[in-house]
Protein backbone atom coordinates (compact mmCIF):
# COMPACT_ATOMS: atom_id res chain seq x y z
CA UNK A 1 0.00 0.00 0.00
CA UNK A 2 1.89 3.34 -1.29
CA UNK A 3 1.13 6.11 1.23
CA UNK A 4 0.00 9.37 -0.64
CA UNK A 5 1.12 12.40 1.93
CA UNK A 6 0.51 15.92 -0.04
CA UNK A 7 3.76 17.73 -0.61
CA UNK A 8 2.76 21.06 0.15
CA UNK A 9 1.73 22.75 2.81
CA UNK A 10 -0.89 25.29 2.08
CA UNK A 11 0.11 28.41 0.52
CA UNK A 12 -2.11 31.52 2.07
CA UNK A 13 -1.30 34.78 3.02
CA UNK A 14 -2.85 37.63 5.78
CA UNK A 15 -4.93 39.25 2.30
CA UNK A 16 -5.78 36.03 0.97
CA UNK A 17 -9.35 36.38 -0.38
CA UNK A 18 -9.75 33.51 -2.76
CA UNK A 19 -8.40 29.60 -1.91
CA UNK A 20 -8.33 27.33 -4.72
CA UNK A 21 -8.79 23.79 -3.64
CA UNK A 22 -7.85 20.25 -4.84
CA UNK A 23 -7.39 17.22 -3.53
CA UNK A 24 -3.78 15.83 -4.15
CA UNK A 25 -0.80 16.03 -6.52
CA UNK A 26 0.17 12.82 -8.47
CA UNK A 27 2.54 10.83 -6.37
CA UNK A 28 5.31 11.73 -7.84
CA UNK A 29 5.13 15.32 -6.07
CA UNK A 30 5.89 13.34 -3.32
CA UNK A 31 8.10 10.66 -3.98
CA UNK A 32 10.38 13.52 -6.00
CA UNK A 33 10.46 12.02 -9.49
CA UNK A 34 9.56 14.90 -11.50
CA UNK A 35 9.16 15.36 -15.11
CA UNK A 36 11.11 17.89 -17.00
CA UNK A 37 8.23 19.86 -17.13
CA UNK A 38 7.14 19.75 -13.83
CA UNK A 39 7.01 22.65 -11.86
CA UNK A 40 7.77 21.41 -8.03
CA UNK A 41 4.89 23.50 -6.96
CA UNK A 42 1.17 23.28 -5.91
CA UNK A 43 -0.61 21.97 -9.27
CA UNK A 44 2.52 21.81 -10.69
CA UNK A 45 1.97 18.48 -12.82
CA UNK A 46 2.73 18.87 -16.63
CA UNK A 47 -0.51 17.37 -17.15
CA UNK A 48 -2.33 19.65 -14.77
CA UNK A 49 -3.55 22.48 -16.73
CA UNK A 50 -4.66 24.68 -13.85
CA UNK A 51 -1.58 26.98 -15.03
CA UNK A 52 -2.14 26.65 -18.40
CA UNK A 53 -5.76 28.32 -18.01
CA UNK A 54 -4.28 30.98 -15.76
CA UNK A 55 -1.34 31.79 -18.14
CA UNK A 56 -3.88 32.25 -20.82
CA UNK A 57 -6.29 34.26 -19.29
CA UNK A 58 -2.95 36.40 -17.94
CA UNK A 59 -0.32 35.92 -20.52
CA UNK A 60 2.14 35.32 -18.06
CA UNK A 61 4.25 33.11 -20.53
CA UNK A 62 5.22 30.88 -17.38
CA UNK A 63 7.77 28.98 -17.27
CA UNK A 64 7.02 25.33 -16.96
CA UNK A 65 10.13 23.11 -15.81
CA UNK A 66 12.04 22.12 -12.35
CA UNK A 67 13.33 25.89 -11.87
CA UNK A 68 13.03 27.86 -8.27
CA UNK A 69 12.07 30.76 -10.92
CA UNK A 70 9.00 28.79 -12.64
CA UNK A 71 7.94 28.34 -8.73
CA UNK A 72 8.59 32.00 -7.93
CA UNK A 73 6.64 33.03 -10.59
CA UNK A 74 3.74 31.32 -9.65
CA UNK A 75 3.73 32.10 -5.99
CA UNK A 76 4.02 35.95 -7.13
CA UNK A 77 1.02 35.71 -9.14
CA UNK A 78 -1.46 34.39 -6.29
CA UNK A 79 0.16 36.99 -3.93
CA UNK A 80 -0.20 39.65 -6.18
CA UNK A 81 -3.71 38.34 -7.26
CA UNK A 82 -4.71 37.26 -3.20
CA UNK A 83 -5.12 33.77 -3.58
CA UNK A 84 -4.23 31.17 -2.13
CA UNK A 85 -3.99 27.11 -2.35
CA UNK A 86 -5.18 24.84 0.42
CA UNK A 87 -6.51 21.08 -0.95
CA UNK A 88 -8.52 19.44 1.09
CA UNK A 89 -6.41 15.79 1.25
CA UNK A 90 -3.78 16.00 3.79
CA UNK A 91 -2.64 11.87 2.97
CA UNK A 92 -4.13 8.93 1.62
CA UNK A 93 -3.34 5.46 0.61
CA UNK A 94 -3.31 3.37 -2.60
CA UNK A 95 -3.06 0.35 -3.88
CA UNK A 96 -1.89 1.64 -6.77
CA UNK A 97 0.54 4.46 -7.69
CA UNK A 98 -1.24 6.41 -9.63
CA UNK A 99 -3.29 10.48 -9.16
CA UNK A 100 -6.92 8.89 -9.28
CA UNK A 101 -9.13 10.36 -7.26
CA UNK A 102 -11.21 7.35 -7.07
CA UNK A 103 -7.85 5.18 -6.17
CA UNK A 104 -7.49 7.01 -2.78
CA UNK A 105 -8.34 5.13 0.63
CA UNK A 106 -7.77 5.75 4.32
CA UNK A 107 -8.03 9.49 3.53
CA UNK A 108 -7.08 12.08 6.13
CA UNK A 109 -8.45 15.62 5.45
CA UNK A 110 -7.25 19.14 6.10
CA UNK A 111 -9.33 21.33 8.64
CA UNK A 112 -10.19 23.79 5.89
CA UNK A 113 -12.72 25.31 7.91
CA UNK A 114 -10.02 25.74 10.77
CA UNK A 115 -8.15 28.05 8.05
CA UNK A 116 -10.80 29.94 7.45
CA UNK A 117 -10.80 31.05 10.68
CA UNK A 118 -7.50 31.66 10.76
CA UNK A 119 -7.54 33.55 7.70
CA UNK A 120 -10.93 36.18 7.58
CA UNK A 121 -10.01 38.02 4.31
CA UNK A 122 -11.25 34.66 2.89
CA UNK A 123 -14.50 35.04 0.60
CA UNK A 124 -14.22 32.21 -1.69
CA UNK A 125 -13.43 28.48 -2.38
CA UNK A 126 -12.36 27.63 -5.80
CA UNK A 127 -13.26 23.91 -6.12
CA UNK A 128 -11.08 22.14 -9.17
CA UNK A 129 -13.63 20.01 -9.79
CA UNK A 130 -17.26 18.92 -8.71
CA UNK A 131 -19.22 16.91 -6.31
CA UNK A 132 -18.29 13.38 -7.64
CA UNK A 133 -16.48 10.71 -5.75
CA UNK A 134 -13.59 11.45 -4.34
CA UNK A 135 -13.74 15.21 -5.51
CA UNK A 136 -12.63 18.42 -3.51
CA UNK A 137 -16.74 19.19 -3.16
CA UNK A 138 -17.08 16.05 -2.12
CA UNK A 139 -14.67 15.86 0.60
CA UNK A 140 -15.12 19.60 1.89
CA UNK A 141 -19.11 18.43 2.24
CA UNK A 142 -18.08 15.69 4.45
CA UNK A 143 -15.65 17.72 6.11
CA UNK A 144 -18.62 20.72 7.01
CA UNK A 145 -20.71 18.13 8.78
CA UNK A 146 -18.44 18.10 11.45
CA UNK A 147 -19.36 21.51 12.00
CA UNK A 148 -22.75 21.44 11.29
CA UNK A 149 -22.40 23.51 8.42
CA UNK A 150 -24.36 22.86 5.32
CA UNK A 151 -23.93 24.21 1.47
CA UNK A 152 -27.32 26.70 0.42
CA UNK A 153 -27.39 26.29 -3.77
CA UNK A 154 -27.04 29.62 -5.25
CA UNK A 155 -26.82 28.76 -9.45
CA UNK A 156 -26.86 25.36 -10.54
CA UNK A 157 -25.48 25.73 -13.62
CA UNK A 158 -21.73 24.81 -14.58
CA UNK A 159 -19.82 25.76 -12.69
CA UNK A 160 -22.15 25.31 -9.89
CA UNK A 161 -22.28 27.75 -6.90
CA UNK A 162 -22.79 27.31 -3.35
CA UNK A 163 -22.76 29.29 -0.29
CA UNK A 164 -22.28 29.31 3.65
CA UNK A 165 -21.85 30.62 6.86
CA UNK A 166 -19.00 30.26 8.84
CA UNK A 167 -19.38 31.71 12.75
CA UNK A 168 -16.94 35.01 13.21
CA UNK A 169 -15.91 36.36 16.84
CA UNK A 170 -15.16 40.30 15.92
CA UNK A 171 -12.78 42.06 17.92
CA UNK A 172 -15.91 43.12 20.05
CA UNK A 173 -16.51 39.52 20.84
CA UNK A 174 -19.42 39.67 18.85
CA UNK A 175 -20.88 36.69 17.28
CA UNK A 176 -21.16 37.92 13.71
CA UNK A 177 -22.00 36.35 10.53
CA UNK A 178 -19.20 35.18 8.04
CA UNK A 179 -20.83 34.30 4.28
CA UNK A 180 -18.05 32.06 2.05
CA UNK A 181 -18.96 31.55 -1.46
CA UNK A 182 -17.74 27.83 -3.22
CA UNK A 183 -17.63 27.53 -6.58
CA UNK A 184 -17.41 24.19 -8.46
CA UNK A 185 -15.48 24.42 -11.68
CA UNK A 186 -15.05 22.43 -14.09
CA UNK A 187 -11.54 19.86 -13.51
CA UNK A 188 -8.91 20.17 -15.25
CA UNK A 189 -8.52 16.87 -16.47
CA UNK A 190 -9.43 15.31 -19.86
CA UNK A 191 -11.31 12.66 -18.27
CA UNK A 192 -13.58 15.97 -17.99
CA UNK A 193 -14.04 16.69 -21.76
CA UNK A 194 -16.89 14.42 -21.93
CA UNK A 195 -19.21 15.72 -19.72
CA UNK A 196 -17.81 19.36 -21.31
CA UNK A 197 -19.07 17.77 -24.21
CA UNK A 198 -22.05 17.23 -23.37
CA UNK A 199 -23.00 20.33 -21.94
CA UNK A 200 -25.39 23.02 -24.20
CA UNK A 201 -23.74 25.76 -23.55
CA UNK A 202 -20.28 24.11 -25.17
CA UNK A 203 -22.43 22.96 -27.76
CA UNK A 204 -24.28 26.27 -28.80
CA UNK A 205 -20.37 27.95 -28.46
CA UNK A 206 -19.19 25.31 -30.66
CA UNK A 207 -21.72 25.48 -33.23
CA UNK A 208 -21.08 29.28 -33.79
CA UNK A 209 -17.27 28.49 -33.81
CA UNK A 210 -15.92 24.67 -35.04
CA UNK A 211 -12.55 25.70 -33.56
CA UNK A 212 -13.91 26.18 -30.08
CA UNK A 213 -12.61 23.35 -27.91
CA UNK A 214 -12.81 21.87 -24.50
CA UNK A 215 -9.39 24.53 -23.32
CA UNK A 216 -11.16 27.52 -24.52
CA UNK A 217 -14.02 26.69 -22.42
CA UNK A 218 -12.18 26.47 -19.16
CA UNK A 219 -10.79 29.14 -19.86
CA UNK A 220 -14.11 30.89 -20.60
CA UNK A 221 -14.81 29.55 -17.27
CA UNK A 222 -12.40 30.68 -15.54
CA UNK A 223 -11.81 33.86 -16.65
CA UNK A 224 -14.37 34.95 -14.21
CA UNK A 225 -13.12 33.76 -11.12
CA UNK A 226 -9.17 34.51 -11.62
CA UNK A 227 -9.18 37.72 -12.71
Amino acid sequence: MFKHKHPYKPFIQKDTTKLIVGTLPPPRFSTGELLEKDVDFCYGSYYNSLWLFIDEIHNLKLRYDNSKEAIEERKQFLIQHKIGVCDIVESAERKKVDASDLGMQNIKLRDLIGYLKQYPNIDTLLFTGGNSKNGPEYFFRKHIKDYSITLELVNNEVPRIHQFVVPNKTRESVQSKRIIKTVSLTSGSGAANISISRLPLYKQLKAKNPKFNTFDFRVMQYREFFL
